[in-house]
């Protein structure tokens, strides 16, 4: 009884901690989405019953379909080792994938994900905050001016405190989003009960039926539509962290009713009295709770927003680990919990992303264009990828896998159409960002695999070295040196370098490997392997996971089962510094070249990635010619 009960008090734990990370950016959908739905520009709707009641139940059923059935029910069952996300869901259909076409068909795909993931993280926050503080011009008009100062300053304090972890505040997340989703539910059951009849729009028929008599319209109002399912991805990706479980649960017992009942709340709220279309969600209030509700809005997108920063950092550590980007500085902000990281490149990028963003667009009517060709881009890929995955690792067959596909790519298909339209409405945006990104990744990514063949091709077998000198081992010096090389097999060159320039041969010599499997985690049992080579020559390898904290020194502890000892203090670590130059050749434009030489030269140096002791690296530098 008493371990049920247990059980019982962390499954809710687990599940308000949850409302304070996964929820929040679908949770504050309603503070801009129907009023998005009936502002579509030149097609803006009329507010009449029939209208409203075919919004009512394509948001109902939108939420339905795709939050509940497509990633709760479907896409959360695809797990990488209990992890969840664009990178994790990328990592789990390329480890099955049979052919190298199919590998880099679904490698592409992942990219652009992330790189959709990274431009909804800039737009996020700033429709989110923006869409809160909005809410001062209904005190009074004179506030206007102030929307976008005290926006942008707000922003800027979240970004500002990311280096100071969450922890201090982390715990406040819960319940203020608990109280944030009490109150869309109380909110929405108090204007619901002025126009009860809005509860029909459960019934998908009204949703047909509004499709039916005015499908141009229909289909564009779509554009908006999907905004109310943003934050379904965050679902997936926090999945690590919770676990299916309180997320399913907290979603259909709490979540997914109060979300319902709040725009419902808003529908039965423009009927009764259709002026109050200017900003629905707060005029469902009393005047008086106003200024309170602001408040809380704000601590609500705040929250939303965070969520947001923590998800680019998460997986910017994954997109770094698997050879997407450059190598950065990880710094944890929880001795307690590891997932709670701080990437500063990517922390500042974003910023200047979002502030950008609110700079360029000014409200949040004018962002929904941009939010919602992202969104959509999302949605595709993650049915795609999620196609891969039923195929290849769950084995379903061709039927079955392709009634799940044909159902959700329709949908998605048809969200994606109704904003792709709406390109020139800020839709350009996620796309310029994603296509950049994209060249970065890509550009990384091939650039990385020309260099290391390029070094592969000219080190020396490490069998053919140990014989070659083997009339030169006499003078060894005492102590350990340990050289950081990709290819086990071939000499590093620091190796010959410090031989060639020092002539010295430390007593030991490991030849040190890291590898990153596409598992977000590694067995301690599987971290580390050991191969004894001639003349107390060793080849170790220590293998990650893309969500594995990296720290050579303590990871090579593990040696020691295999044998092999290490005093720190008399241990040198061997890196070599390559000066690239870029010379035009067949294997990769010119300029493409030149992108990589910046990225490699701009990357954190290896030490500082792999927490090596700073006073006791060599550095020995080659120039290469790719």
């Amino acid at each position: 009884m008493k371990s049920s009960n247990k059980k019982n008090t962390g499954l809710f734990v687990l599940s308000v901690a949850a409302l304070g990370v996964v929820f929040g950016d679908i949770g504050t959908s309603p503070l801009y989405a129907i009023k998005e739905i009936f502002s579509i520009g030149d097609n803006a709707l009329a507010l009449n019953n029939e209208n409203v009641l075919g919004i009512l139940s394509l948001i109902f059923w939108s939420l339905a379909l795709i939050v509940s059935i497509k990633y709760i029910t479907f896409i959360m069952r695809a797990n990488n080792n209990g992890e969840g996300g664009i990178m994790a869901l990328l990592s789990l259909a390329n480890r099955n994938a049979k052919t190298k076409r199919k590998k880099l068909v679904i490698m592409t795909i992942g990219m652009l994900g992330a790189c959709m993931f990274y431009a909804d993280g800039m737009i996020t926050p700033a429709i989110s905050v923006l869409s809160a503080i909005e809410g001062i011009e209904l005190i009074t008009p004179a506030f206007n001016s102030f929307i976008i100062p005290i926006t942008l300053i707000i922003i800027f304090g979240l970004f500002w405190a990311q280096s100071k972890g969450t922890g201090a505040v982390g715990f406040m997340f819960g319940p203020v989003m608990l109280i944030w989703f009490l109150t869309l539910a109380a909110l929405g059951i108090y204007n619901i009960i002025q126009a009860p009849f809005v509860l029909n729009a459960l019934n998908p028929y009204y949703a047909f039926y509004f499709f039916h008599n005015q499908f141009n319209t229909a289909f564009i109002t779509l554009g908006a539509v999907v905004l109310c399912v943003t934050g379904a991805e965050s679902l997936y990706a926090d999945m690590g962290h919770f676990g299916r479980n309180p997320i399913k649960i907290t979603w259909f017992s709490f979540v997914f009713p109060a979300l319902v009942l709040n725009y419902f709340g808003q529908g039965a709220l423009i009927i009764n009295n259709p002026e109050t279309i200017k900003n629905p969600f707060y005029l469902m209030a009393p005047d008086y709770l106003t200024l309170p509700l602001v408040i809380l809005a704000t601590f609500a997108t705040i929250i939303a927003s965070q969520a947001c920063i923590t998800g680019a950092f998460s997986v910017s550590r994954q997109a770094l680990q698997l050879g997407f980007i450059p190598r950065m500085r990880i710094e944890h902000t929880s001795e307690d919990q590891e997932g709670q990281i701080y990437l500063p490149r990517i922390n500042w990028i974003l910023m200047i992303g979002v502030m950008s963003v609110v700079l360029i667009f000014k409200n949040s009517s004018a962002l929904a264009g941009a939010y919602g060709v992202a969104i959509t881009m999302d949605m595709l890929i993650a049915t795609i990828l999620a196609g891969f995955v039923f195929i290849e690792v769950w084995k379903w067959n061709w039927l079955k896998t392709g009634t799940f596909i044909a159902v959700f790519l329709t949908i998605d298909l048809v969200f994606f159409s109704a904003n792709i339209i709406k390109v020139t409405d800020g839709g350009w945006f996620p796309l310029v960002v994603g296509l950049i990104l994209i060249l970065l990744m890509t550009t990384w990514k091939k650039g990385r695999g020309l260099l290391y063949l390029k070094l592969k091709n000219e080190s020396m077998d490490i069998t053919s070295f140990l014989l070659s000198i083997k009339g030169s081992l006499k003078s060894r010096v005492n102590g350990t040196s340990i050289f950081l090389t990709p290819n086990p097999n071939g000499v590093p060159h620091a190796l010959l370098h410090n031989l060639k320039h020092n002539k010295i041969i430390h007593k030991t010599v490991v030849l040190l490997t890291i590898s990153f499997s596409d598992s977000p985690h590694v067995k301690a049992k599987d971290m580390v392997r050991v191969s004894k080579l001639p003349h107390n020559f060793y080849q170790v390898t220590i293998s990650y996971g893309f969500k594995d904290a990296t720290n050579i020194p303590n990871d090579l502890k593990k040696c020691s089962d295999f044998g092999l000892d290490f005093d720190p203090m008399d241990t040198s670590y061997f890196i070599g510094k390559e000066s690239l130059i870029a010379q035009p050749s067949s294997t990769m434009s010119y300029l493409r070249k030149k992108i990589f030489v910046t990225l490699f030269r701009s990357s954190e140096s290896i030490t500082n990635q792999f927490h090596l002791p700073v006073n006791r690296v060599v550095e020995l530098g080659s120039q290469v010619v790719i």
